[in-house]
């Protein structure tokens, strides 16, 4: 608990979710009808496109409200630059392409906070709202759901392979339009649907967040690999052993949660422990759920391929089997 840890208000009812509970950001009832979600995030450049990145950076700071079913309202900048080294037109197009991005969601940027450092960070925090009895947890999932997931997997070995010189611009534009592209679409889809959890893919991986998503719903996981939605060419560079060292990390931390029918050497596994960047949504539902939420999308012309991917089972808490 928050409060044994000393953390102020760590026991206060209004809290819906804090520090300690690994939900993607915080949430603070104010009255029955409204409560208030809160979130930062900010990284390093992963293009080398300055406006591409700040559009993907707003769009992964965006998406941890929409995960929570909420509606983003406010941002504020959060920025790291070496003014005496690189061209202020960097920053500024940073910075376009994060208020661009914002313009898109329909959230207002109120200010921020900037520092001189020797490498370029770029991020914002994120306040939205959402009622409370629509709030969507990452502990909800329940055995029977399905999971869907909104957006393939990959982002982090094709970043790896652009880094290396292995893969052209056509892989850096392919990945740059799904980090950058919101998670809003899927969840308003999701809204009012009768979803039981929601968390977002990101630095985690899919596994990872899987693991937290049963881990805190009490339950395991059956996960299908070869249902999981991947980027063009993810599996040709898995293959070749172009797996970026967050892969790497993931897999030790979270393979004791995993048992795996794969091969030993099946370069499934490592994608799905690749970080994302500005990930899916993953959903946790009834399948009549996920069916009606796949069609709605499908009909809005989403452009992403959409994959169910496993389900939600009676078992050991957090325990993922991999099939």
């Amino acid at each position: 608990m928050l409060a044994d840890l000393g953390v102020p208000g760590g026991d206060d009812p209004r809290l819906l979710a804090g520090i300690g509970g690994g939900e993607d950001a915080g949430v603070y009832r104010l009255n029955d009808d409204t409560a208030l979600i809160q979130t930062v995030d900010f990284f390093t450049p992963i293009v080398d496109d300055p406006y591409l990145f700040g559009r993907i950076a707003a769009a992964n700071a965006l998406s941890d409200v929409y995960a929570m079913g909420g509606v983003p309202l406010l941002a504020m900048n959060l920025v790291a630059f070496p003014i005496k080294t690189q061209d202020c037109a960097i920053l500024r197009a940073i910075l376009k392409g994060g208020a661009d991005t914002l313009a898109e969601a329909g959230t207002l940027l109120v200010g921020g906070h900037s520092l001189e450092d020797d490498e370029i960070k770029y991020g914002l925090s994120v306040t939205g709202t959402v009622h409370p009895d629509r709030l969507l947890l990452n502990s909800g999932a329940r055995p029977g759901d399905q999971l869907l997931l909104t957006k393939p997997v990959g982002t982090g070995i094709l970043a790896t392979a652009i880094k290396g010189g292995l893969a052209g611009t056509e892989v850096e534009e392919m990945i740059g339009g799904l980090m950058a592209y919101l998670n809003r679409e899927a969840a308003l889809v999701m809204s009012d649907m009768g979803v039981h959890a929601c968390t977002d893919i990101t630095g985690f991986g899919l596994i990872g967040h899987l693991h937290e998503m049963a881990a805190a719903s009490g339950v395991a996981v059956n996960l299908e690999a070869a249902s999981v939605p991947l980027l063009a060419q993810t599996l040709h560079f898995a293959g070749m052993g172009i797996i970026p060292e967050g892969a790497h990390h993931n897999y030790q931390h979270y393979r004791q949660f995993v048992k795996s029918r794969l091969a030993v050497d099946d370069p499934l596994e490592m994608i799905l422990h690749d970080p994302q960047t500005s990930g899916g949504l993953l959903i946790a539902a009834p399948p009549k759920v996920i069916a009606a939420m796949t069609a709605h999308l499908r009909q809005r012309n989403y452009p992403f391929d959409l994959g169910v991917i496993g389900e939600v089972a009676a078992g050991p808490s957090g325990q993922i089997n991999l099939f």
